[in-house]
């Protein structure tokens, strides 16, 4: 049996690196993976960006998404035809029409306000970052001490216009199977507004105890839905 190759792709405010945990399991499990690195420097490149990265890929795909990385895998544009099944994490599920920034706002809850964020230049644009001392309430509240810290520092900032991108036709979730892990402690997507995304999309759901950094806080959880998504 040809076994999927798992494509991973990370979010605002996090590197690839934030799959590393789920990356060992995968591996350990005898599995495929590779993690890309979106430029978040505008929604449409983002999208463009990992179709071509998708389509030098052979073989099926399943493909796995955190936080706004959901909104890109959502979009028709992002996906080649070898993408088998999705895996939405503490992720944005957009539709036709909608914005990221929309969405987080739908549900109250979201700690991702002016006050805690920090704003800068970059030649064409600007970039927004979570002050560091606020990284760990916001974003990684359940992990360690030290992973706070490093996370903090190593941030990977995102160009807000990315939270307004939308598309125009239906959202590959109508019609690719999905899976959505939802965090219920997490103050950066409200946990109510996961849940209402994932039921309109149709998802099997996952609920874990933990913060948006779910992927290195339980990353046994996310490596099973993944698997679990594989085995369809």
């Amino acid at each position: 049996m040809n076994q999927p190759t798992f494509v991973l792709v990370h979010g605002a405010l996090t590197d690839a690196s934030v799959w590393r945990r789920v990356s060992v399991r995968l591996q350990d499990a005898g599995r495929t993976v590779i993690a890309p690195s979106l430029p978040m420097r505008d929604f449409d490149g983002d999208i463009a960006y990992l179709k071509q990265f998708l389509g030098t890929l052979s073989g099926p795909l399943v493909v796995a998404a955190h936080s706004y990385a959901g909104s890109v895998i959502s979009a028709p544009g992002a996906l080649t035809d070898s993408v088998r099944s999705l895996v939405f994490v503490t992720a944005f599920q957009q539709d036709a029409g909608e914005t990221a920034g929309a969405l987080n706002g739908k549900f109250p809850g979201s700690l991702l306000t002016p006050e805690n964020l920090v704003v800068r230049a970059y030649p064409g644009g600007v970039e927004v970052y979570l002050r560091p001392d606020k990284f760990g309430e916001v974003y990684a509240g359940d992990a360690g001490a030290r992973d706070q810290k490093v996370l903090a520092a190593a941030q990977k900032p995102f160009d807000p216009v990315t939270l307004e991108g939308s598309f125009a036709n239906a959202a590959t979730w109508h019609t690719v199977p999905s899976w959505a892990v939802v965090s219920t402690q997490d103050n950066s997507i409200p946990a109510e507004a996961q849940r209402w995304m994932a039921e309109r999309a149709g998802s099997t759901v996952v609920e874990v105890d933990s913060s948006h950094a779910v992927p290195l806080v339980h990353p046994e959880v996310v490596a099973e839905t993944i698997l679990s998504a594989a085995r369809r």
